[in-house]
């Protein structure tokens, strides 16, 4: 692609890191094949080559609108193009630089802005889990849609982690421990049992809710909180840093690259983002261990369903379906399912349309097979498809761990 920038953005690193990611582009749009967006409205200004030619336009100089800002808006994020595109364009990246090009040239209105900010707020804050708390009390009694938004209150199992020489850091995260507390606690029941422990560090959220509501500012802070509080763990030999969603676990993948041009974090955000690993990844390397604790069981039909982050970002959708399937899961096919499933983070409280009309979407692929459940990866998408699912949605570490210690 043929770029003309402003001279005033060929002068800033991300201007011309910008035109080296609009160069890569070739036009050829095999990204809208898979951009579910695109899918939704059959507009290309919905799918990535549209988005890239009215991000180009704003690097070159020509003005930024509200309409500009919604078809950017209304991408999920996904990063299927990603998967699908024959020139390696970085489309994840382009996007957050577009973005914010937009945003210094055309804000937002101040509802807009204020709604960013709220989200970023409560679910990072102290107050959200005591609030959540409070709401599973009068769950009953709220109305339909906002009781959909509240889990019922679930029992999670003790787990006494006892000292080994192995030993694995297990971030607490913000919202999943209040959403899906057993899912951590699943993952140290099944690293005590291959006498690795689990060292949980509770130094909060990843960065993943600032970098998505356009605080890149606050992202970083994020970053360098948790690279300050697990550091000292890294120096005495942990093998790995195991977040159990994996929304979580490719944000911290990209600490590395984020932080390259900081003196003082770069090495270190390099070693933690090289340590950033998906408990599938990880316990698929302790495959044998696992299957000498295996339970005698039977074997279930099982659709699975792998988050973007873990399929187009992580891409170790192969390690999780090789370990649920050596412990009796017959994996169901399938029909797209390389698309979202509309959770996309703060996505479905942004673009509800769009979210809701690919959940129906998802469920029905999901469900096709008459699974007897529905596993993924990520506390976002279980809880954005247990409302509508005839069958339970679970993480698939909580569905592992019953297989191996019954």
């Amino acid at each position: 692609m043929q770029t003309q920038l402003t001279e005033s953005y060929r002068q800033t690193e991300a201007g011309l890191r910008a035109e080296t990611l609009l160069r890569a582009c070739v036009h050829c749009g095999f990204c809208n094949a898979t951009c579910p967006t695109y899918r939704l409205t059959g507009n290309e200004l919905d799918g990535p080559r549209g988005r890239i030619y009215l991000m180009k336009q704003v690097f070159e100089g020509a003005p930024a609108s509200a309409v500009t800002r919604q078809h950017l808006d209304r991408c999920l994020g996904c990063r299927g193009c990603e998967t699908t595109c024959p020139s390696g364009v970085g489309y994840s990246e382009l996007l957050d630089l577009g973005r914010a090009a937009v945003a210094a040239v055309a804000p937002r209105p101040w509802p807009q802005r204020v709604v960013r900010a709220a989200l970023r707020g409560f679910l990072v804050s102290a107050a959200f889990a005591p609030l959540y708390r409070v709401a599973q009390w009068v769950r009953p009694v709220l109305p339909k849609r906002l009781r959909s938004l509240v889990q019922p209150r679930e029992s999670v199992p003790l787990c006494v982690v006892q000292p080994r020489l192995r030993q694995v850091i297990v971030p607490r995260g913000c919202v999943q421990p209040t959403l899906l507390g057993g899912v951590d606690v699943a993952l140290m029941r099944l690293l005590d049992r291959l006498a690795i422990e689990a060292r949980v560090v509770d130094a909060g959220c990843c960065g993943a809710v600032a970098h998505h509501t356009e605080d890149p500012d606050g992202s970083l802070r994020a970053a360098r909180r948790n690279i300050d509080a697990w550091w000292p763990l890294v120096e005495a030999g942990a093998e790995a840093i195991l977040w159990t969603a994996s929304a979580c676990t490719l944000e911290v993948r990209e600490y590395g690259s984020r932080l390259v041009a900081d003196p003082q974090y770069a090495v270190r955000a390099a070693r933690i983002s090289a340590l950033a690993r998906d408990p599938g990844e990880y316990l698929l390397g302790e495959r044998a261990a696992l299957l000498a604790l295996r339970a005698s069981v039977a074997p279930l039909r099982v659709a699975f369903h792998p988050p973007c982050t873990l399929q187009h970002g992580l891409k170790a959708v192969a390690a999780v379906q090789e370990l649920l399937r050596a412990f009796g899961a017959e994996l169901q096919p399938v029909a797209d399912a390389h698309l979202c499933c509309g959770s996309a983070g703060t996505y479905s409280v942004l673009q509800p349309a769009f979210s809701q009309r690919l959940r129906r979407e998802k469920i029905a692929h999901l469900t096709a097979s008459a699974p007897a459940v529905v596993l993924s990866a990520n506390v976002g998408c279980i809880l954005h498809l247990r409302p509508d699912a005839p069958v339970p949605v679970r993480h698939w570490l909580e569905w592992l761990v019953e297989r191996v210690i019954p």
